[in-house]
């Protein structure tokens, strides 16, 4: 089921609340009726993957090939492993059709099994060779009872060794052509049966250097004794989470340059299946516009086997830390606003920001560097504004709130041309120790007509 959104029992940021259907546990009495399975598979001879045709191709099944025992939750059509995203409105109503008051918050929210009311996701194409698998489906609105989605969804899948390499897309084709706001998408959601309750994850400062791990032990069992978030929330310094037995084995999840984690566990741990109310619950976290015509695309890794194999396997594929370096060339770069929007998609050499609002601010992606390695940061872009005043801000893994005692000002030059700004912040005595994400504040005032157009936010020099 999917689980109480966090935004219904908390005051949240408006760029990063994390929608319910990060998950979400419906109560006892709607769960759905349970139709044939019609399961397509992959083997390798190590693992063993099922994605089910009759819930928009899901992954419902994970096993290790030699025994067979499946990981994977589907007490309802809100879990599985699978793709769900947020947008506007808030409560969504296409042509006046009313959602579920439970579910009402959550706005635009198609996922790729099915809805609240056990009306499915339709596949429209499926192949199979044997080595490689791919599915495209419409999916269902959650919150509302039999709304298919302006969209498609895409999957393809390939097994290596004890890994499950997916890319996952949603084709968006809305009517309503309005920017909403960014919002936190799961990518993917992950949701694994009773005896894989033990959460754990790196969450310290010093990643790839084989620290401790942190073990999440949040779990609750309904309502009624929920107090805050059902879920945990932390910053995965290493990309990556998992979901062990007793044994120390189970299923991790890989999602390379993202450090927004969230994961629990609902109901009794230890003993259940896959048609059984307990589950653990494993998502990826990142805030992203999707305008009514995106095409958006993202790419992780299921990693089956011990605690240390999975780490292992992270460590192999991790490659160097990234500095920042956004170049907005074909997209935002995972990029959001707050008080601004763009001109739209496709994103085509620049970010055209208009800045009509007060306090508009331009906010970068979660992510992890130090201070030592980026003394100085580009910003390479053309304006129109009223004012002249502009101030980088950034946060870090021990203060991570953006505050203006954390910026640096600057002076704009509101010509039209694009010039480079050069931000020295190594002169700055709280710029240090390990930097998680940036925020540019172009105005402290927009007015009708201004902007700004941003070629690139980078710690190299444009042209290098």
């Amino acid at each position: 089921m999917k689980l109480l959104n966090c935004s219904m029992l908390s005051v949240i940021s408006l760029v990063t609340a994390y929608p319910a259907c990060i998950s979400s546990v419906r109560a006892e009495q709607t769960r759905p009726r349970q139709p044939a399975e019609n399961v397509s598979y992959l083997d390798n001879g190590i693992i063993r993957l099922g994605v089910d045709l009759n819930l928009g191709g899901s992954v419902t099944y994970l096993a290790a090939s030699s025994d067979k025992v499946n990981m994977i939750n589907s007490h309802d059509w809100g879990r599985q492993i699978q793709m769900s995203f947020y947008s506007g409105p808030q409560p969504f109503t296409p042509n006046g059709k009313q959602p579920s008051k439970t579910w009402a918050f959550l706005g635009w929210n198609p996922i790729q099994s099915g809805d609240y009311a056990s009306n499915r996701s339709v596949v429209t194409e499926h192949r199979n060779d044997g080595t490689s698998l791919y599915v495209k489906c419409v999916p269902m609105q959650w919150p509302l009872d039999n709304e298919p989605g302006e969209c498609t969804f895409e999957s393809w899948i390939r097994l290596r060794d004890n890994t499950v390499s997916i890319r996952s897309r949603i084709n968006n084709r809305r009517s309503d052509k309005t920017q909403y706001r960014g919002r936190g998408q799961e990518l993917p959601a992950v949701y694994t049966n009773a005896p894989w309750y033990r959460l754990f994850s790196y969450a310290s400062d010093r990643p790839f250097t084989g620290g401790e791990l942190t073990q999440f032990t949040k779990t609750w069992t309904g309502f009624e004794n929920l107090d805050g978030s059902p879920w945990e929330n932390w910053s995965a310094t290493e990309n990556w989470a998992a979901l062990v037995n007793d044994n120390d084995r189970g299923l991790g999840v890989f999602k390379p340059d993202t450090y927004s984690f969230k994961g629990g566990f609902f109901g009794k741990p230890g003993k259940g299946g896959s048609k059984d109310g307990p589950t653990g619950y494993i998502s990826p976290i990142r805030a992203e516009i999707l305008d009514h015509n995106i095409q958006y695309e993202y790419e992780y890794t299921l990693i089956v086997g011990t605690l240390d194999e999975i780490r292992q396997f992270v460590y192999k594929e991790h490659g160097r830390q990234s500095l920042p370096d956004y170049r907005f060339e074909k997209d935002r770069q995972h990029w959001v606003y707050r008080n601004a929007v763009d001109t739209g998609w496709p994103i085509e050499g620049h970010l055209h920001v208009k800045l009509e609002e007060n306090n508009p601010q331009i906010i970068g992606p979660q992510t992890f560097w130090k201070a030592s390695d980026v003394p100085t940061m580009y910003i390479h872009a053309a304006c129109k504004t009223s004012q002249t005043d502009a101030r980088l801000l950034w946060k870090t893994f021990a203060q991570p709130n953006f505050s203006s005692q954390r910026s640096v000002a600057f002076t704009l030059k509101p010509d039209e041309i694009y010039h480079t700004y050069k931000i020295d912040l190594s002169n700055r005595p709280d710029y240090k120790g390990n930097i998680t994400g940036i925020r540019l504040d172009p105005v402290s005032a927009g007015a009708e007509g201004e902007y700004i157009k941003i070629k690139s936010i980078s710690w190299k020099k444009p042209g290098r």
